[in-house]
This record gives C-alpha cells, structure tokens and sequence, in this order.
C-alpha cells in the first residue's frame, strides 16, 4: 500500500458487472480531477485467443478440464504483482492492452493487429495520481504471489450467482457472438478456479457490491432478459467501515428506500447502486488525493 502512489483494485468474475463500476469510477474521476492509470485485467492473461483456444486443447488431451482463464496457468499473476509493487514505490510501471473487438482493434491497424491480440508492453503514462485495476484478479493471492497487499482500496463486484451467469450469456451470445452451449460449457470449465481464485478474493475486498435480483433466476439458461435494476436491491458490505469513515446515516438519508441489516452491511435499491457508489467513494478519494499531496 503507499500514500504516495495509491492503487484502486475493481474486482469480479466474468459477467460480474465490473465494467460498470469502472464507468463510475471514471465519473468521479473526472469530477474529481483525478489522472488515473488505467489498467484493464485482461491484459494480463498469458495467451491471446488463438493461444488459449490451443492451450485448452493441449490441456483437455492431458485430462485438465479445469484450465480457464480464471486461474493461474493462464495467467501472469506476478507480473500484475510486479505492476502493483512498481507502481507503489515509484508511480511507474508496464502495461498493455486486449484488444477485444474490431472497435479496439481499429486503433492499431497501422501494427496490423486483430481482435483478440494484445499490444506491446508500454510504459505508464507519468504523472497519474493512481492506478485503477478492473478485472478478474485485482486481489489475487495465491502461494506464489499477493496482488491485494498493494491496493488501497479493493472493490469487489459479486452479483449472485445466477445473476451473474445470466449476465454472461447474453454479454457472450449478443456481444460475442458465442451459442448459449458454448458459453456453459466455459462457466463448468471455470468452476474450479471460480471456487478456487476468484471467490477468496472477496473476503480481501474492502467494499463488496453484491446486485440481488427480487424476480425468479432459478434457471439462468432460459431466462429471457437479464433483471433490470429496478428489479435489484444491492447489499453494500464494508470489511472495516470504521477505517473507511462510512457514514451510515447519512447513506440512509440520501438512499431512498435503503436499510442496514448488519453493523458493516447496507441495502439499497437496484436503480440506486450509482448514486451509492459515489456517496461512498468520493470521498475516499478524496481522502486518498489529500493523503497523496501531503506525502509529497
């Protein structure tokens, strides 16, 4: 952790609804006239598409039925430590991207890459005021490696189970073009690194938001439409809100319709996660910012 050079960690699963955090988070930024290091959690897998479609062949034809993208062997976890523990000491560090889509691709036709590769490793741009992870592994610890010991603020993402399934197969079957088969037999295939290296990340996570659906997801296969969020409530929990300075009654002023059902836990409806997020988070970064100039 460090005053100087604080990192954020956004972490969740596949489908979890991270990159909607991160569209809050860049809100607050910008208000906050925060320059962030952005960095995107997919760029740290070790195989680009191709490679990890044969990588998996290899595995399955050795019996590993379990090798995913949620594990290590597909991973560079310590080179996502080695970022965090750079840019802790020094504000410095080496990134790169994923180029997801024919969109990001675009960019980097002059270098002839495609969707589904990654750029070259490239310096930070100097000057940010923090890192801000979002992805699969921001708090990662494992035998090996401990990414989380590095983040000042670690946000977790961890809608409920079938929510989170449903949300990954329309993202897969409308965005990505994948068969509702195939994206299930990638959510079997990643269980035991789910349970294994996703899961125990939320118990290190210093908020957690956990999106509850209040219509029936019992089948998540067959569902038709993902719940909206009016048909959500969010329960907010805090590891240690003491050391965060959360102010539970005013979050239950501002919240219309929330309550508290434990010391560190507050619920509030669906359509109001945004509104809460900023009411949480601004300001600890604000705190974060003053932390960081006085240090300097």
């Amino acid at each position: 952790m460090s005053t100087k050079h604080p990192i954020i960690a956004v972490t969740g699963s596949s489908g979890a609804g991270t990159s909607s955090v991160k569209t809050a988070f860049e809100h607050m930024f910008r208000r906050e006239n925060i320059t962030p290091a952005v960095i995107e959690g997919d760029s740290f897998h070790r195989y680009n598409r191709q490679e990890m479609r044969e990588a998996t062949k290899e595995a399955h034809a050795k019996g590993d039925y379990n090798f995913s993208h949620f594990g290590p062997e597909a991973n560079l976890f310590k080179d996502l430590e080695n970022l965090f523990r750079s840019y802790s000491e020094s504000g410095t560090g080496r990134r790169r991207r994923y180029l997801h889509n024919e969109e990001e691709a675009a960019e980097y036709e002059d270098q002839g890459l495609k969707p589904g590769e990654f750029t070259p490793w490239g310096d930070l741009p100097a000057g940010t005021d923090c890192l801000f992870y979002e992805g699969l592994h921001g708090c990662v610890a494992t035998d090996e490696v401990d990414v989380a010991q590095y983040a000042d603020l670690r946000v977790g993402v961890a809608p409920i189970i079938n929510l989170e399934w449903i949300q990954k197969i329309h993202r897969d079957t409308s965005e990505r073009g994948y068969s509702e088969e195939a994206v299930m037999t990638t959510i079997l295939r990643r269980m035991h690194d789910y349970v294994h290296y996703i899961v125990p990340q939320f118990k290190r996570t210093d908020i957690n938001f956990q999106r509850v659906p209040v219509v029936d997801t019992s089948d998540p296969i067959i569902a038709r439409d993902i719940p909206t969020a009016d048909e959500s409530l969010v329960v907010i929990r805090f590891r240690r809100p003491e050391e965060l300075g959360v102010d539970f009654p005013f979050l239950l002023q501002m919240l219309q319709g929330s309550w508290m059902t434990r010391r560190n836990s507050i619920v509030v409806p669906g359509g109001k996660m945004g509104l809460a997020m900023e009411l949480i988070i601004t300001p600890i970064l604000r705190r974060m910012m003053e932390k960081k100039q006085a240090a300097s």
